[in-house]
């Protein structure tokens, strides 16, 4: 899996614990778009500030299940399909 931090925006506070307990590769933001599933993770001012990208559904949801195991919430649990080309938006309850 890939990831990025949003230029211009703050992470959040929690980031360290996503850094410290998913298994991720940095690149660019442009290389983590190209992944086929794109997870989305807002900061405390409700901005998107990082991106995860994966390729295989089964990282997709590893990644999920690891956010959802930090006390983040999926806001397109849900939903239906992606919304803004992210298939999941992770943020604090």
């Amino acid at each position: 899996m890939k990831t990025t931090l949003i230029d211009g925006m703050k992470p959040a506070q929690f980031d360290k614990h996503i850094i410290g307990n998913l298994l991720l590769n940095v690149a660019s933001e442009d290389e983590v778009r190209l992944e086929k599933l794109l997870i989305g993770v807002r900061n405390e001012d409700g901005e998107i500030y990082r991106l995860i990208g994966a390729t295989k559904p089964n990282s997709f949801m590893n990644a999920t299940e690891e956010l959802e195991d930090l006390g983040l919430v999926d806001e397109l649990k849900d939903y239906e399909g992606s919304m803004d080309g992210y298939d999941a938006i992770f943020s604090e309850a």
